[in-house]
């Protein structure tokens, strides 16, 4: 049997290599158009950085490694342009020779990955406008960022990609400013949880420019500038274009391949192209979402490394089917970490899903033990089948363990309260006893039970002002003076709550808020049993001051102030 792989990387790497242990005959053949086969993508960002220091280290194997250990034939800087289906052969060009020639397979694997989306603006492909997709990108915009006279930057998009190169800039000692036409970087998360991201960025030094479109770029001899819809402008000395990628499905479109959403390649389970000897994993492909049970495009290398096995499995006559994936991901910025699965309240909107949601900030271990901090959980869920629909999650540490716990989860369809339930591993250092991912299920319980109503911060304008409502700050006095939400007028801290029932009307309903949820639930629970009609604001002061005036404690524990 011989097989040839389009594209190498994490989908086209990983399936020749799963071939060559279950097939040791098989001839295997590897065609990649840049000069490196396997790589760490996903690390292209911190060599910018220095983070990665040698380029080496970005390489995972060669095209001699591949020879030596695998017996796969790799030939890098080979481009594929075309295939013929009927005579089952890929004509390809070799870029340094200019010499085109024909390869025939019997199986062929397609791993062509996604491209950088690059808008038709004025001046865009100019020289200090650069993309990040390869190693080669990478080596040249570090040398951009390295070279002695340059002193700042600018990137357009506030996505995985842009966030990343945005980071390692700055590191390499540059100015940075992120430019993002949407109201908040990160897609894939909800406005409330971006804004401690950007907080966090802004702290670092770099600048946001939010709700911003730009509309082309400008070079002169000291830089580039860039253009906004708003008539301003940011002036650099180079841009990385980071506005996203698209599936690069050119190759089967133009064999006659079915396609599917976003121009992506459709496949089955087994990864099977509408033609049966054809396969394709990685970026370029459309798979199940698992919350949804609609066809998407996740560009994320761990979902590409499994399809490349199961590919391969198929084409040795192992049967084996990719379930989907709920898209987990996580993304370090700066000394924050975000994490997120499944579906944002966007997406869940979009879909036609009804949704109840939580918002806790317990703190990354137990809180005695120094060095603990506040991270901020959302987790959506039906509430009738109680099925977890996903989970963002901002913090420091700890972040990414919380993360895959839910996306486990999720994916073995626990119930949200269910996760109360997990006995999950708990020193001081590491956890709390009832570990921030038990606290999701707690409050989810009692939210489903009618132990405490919530209201959220979309909901603090349309609160009446004219005294027909009871607005109640539970936390301290000192607190309370260090700075309260508008409206918030009554002030009595939970402590006090029982001896000071008669200063509030119980005709009223009161919305009670604390700094973290926790103090203004437990009030919560003191007025429900004494009568009142009470609500619950999910996130507490601690979110409200970040969503609304962009600032929090990054020091602070759950409570912070409380004790």
């Amino acid at each position: 049997m011989k097989v040839v792989i389009v594209g190498g990387v994490a989908g086209g790497a990983s399936a020749a290599a799963r071939l060559r242990r279950l097939d040791e005959k098989a001839e295997i053949i590897i065609f990649e158009r840049t000069g490196y086969v396997s790589y760490a993508n996903c690390g292209l960002p911190y060599f910018i950085g220095g983070i990665i220091e040698e380029k080496e280290d970005l390489t995972l194997q060669t095209p001699e490694s591949f020879r030596s250990r695998f017996n796969i034939d790799v030939r890098v800087r080979h481009e594929v342009l075309g295939i013929d289906r009927a005579r089952k052969k890929v004509s390809v060009r070799n870029l340094d020779t200019g010499a085109e020639y024909d390869e025939s397979y019997d199986k062929l694997i397609l791993s062509p990955g996604a491209r950088p989306i690059v808008p038709d603006l004025p001046g865009v492909d100019g020289k200090r406008v650069y993309t990040l997709r390869t190693v080669e990108d990478t080596l040249r915009i570090r040398e951009a960022a390295t070279a002695g006279n340059v002193e700042s930057a600018v990137v357009i998009g506030g996505g995985f990609i842009g966030v990343e190169t945005a980071e390692n800039l700055k590191k390499a000692g540059l100015k940075v400013s992120i430019i993002q036409r949407d109201p908040h970087i990160l897609a894939p998360i909800d406005g409330d949880m971006a804004a401690f991201l950007h907080n966090h960025l802004r702290r670092k030094g770099v600048t946001l420019l939010l709700n911003a479109v730009v509309t082309g770029f400008e070079e002169n001899d000291g830089g580039i500038r860039v253009m906004l819809e708003n008539g301003n402008s940011v002036a650099a000395d180079f841009a990385v274009m980071a506005v996203g990628v698209a599936p690069e499905s050119t190759l089967a479109r133009t064999a006659g391949l079915e396609t599917g959403v976003k121009g992506s390649i459709a496949v089955n389970g087994a990864m099977q192209t509408s033609d049966p000897d054809i396969y394709a994993v990685g970026d370029a492909v459309s798979v199940i979402n698992t919350v949804t049970g609609d066809k998407s495009v996740i560009a994320l290398a761990g979902p590409a490394n499994k399809q490349g096995r199961i590919a391969a499995d198929n084409i040795s006559g192992v049967s084996r089917s990719y379930a989907g994936s709920p898209a987990s991901s996580v993304l370090k910025i700066f000394d924050m970490t975000a994490a997120f699965c499944g579906l944002n309240e966007a997406a869940a909107n979009a879909a036609g899903i009804k949704y109840e949601k939580v918002i806790v900030s317990p703190a990354s271990h137990a809180s005695y033990y120094p060095g603990g901090r506040a991270m901020t959980i959302k987790a959506l869920f039906e509430p009738q089948s109680e099925r977890i629909l996903g989970a963002q999650i901002v913090g420091f540490d700890g972040v990414d363990k919380r993360l895959d716990v839910i996306s486990t989860a999720m994916q073995s369809g626990m119930k949200v309260s269910q996760l109360a339930e997990l006995d999950l591993a708990y020193a001081p250092p590491y956890a709390s006893a009832k570990d921030p991912v038990n606290m999701v299920g707690f409050v989810a319980q009692n939210v489903l039970e009618g132990k405490v109503s919530q209201f959220f911060f979309d909901d603090l304008d349309s609160l009446p002002r004219d005294g027909s409502v009871i607005l109640l700050d539970t936390r301290t006095e000192e607190e309370y003076a260090r700075g309260h939400a508008d409206g918030f007028s009554v002030n009595i801290p939970v402590d006090c709550l029982r001896e000071r029932l008669g200063e509030l009307d119980r005709a009223k309903p009161v919305y009670v808020m604390c700094q973290s949820g926790l103090r203004s639930y437990i009030a919560c629970r003191i007025l429900a049993q004494e009568g009142f009609r009470c609500f619950n604001f999910a996130g507490g002061y601690r979110l409200y001051d970040i969503v609304r005036r962009e600032r929090f404690d990054e020091k602070c524990s759950t409570d912070c102030g409380a004790r």
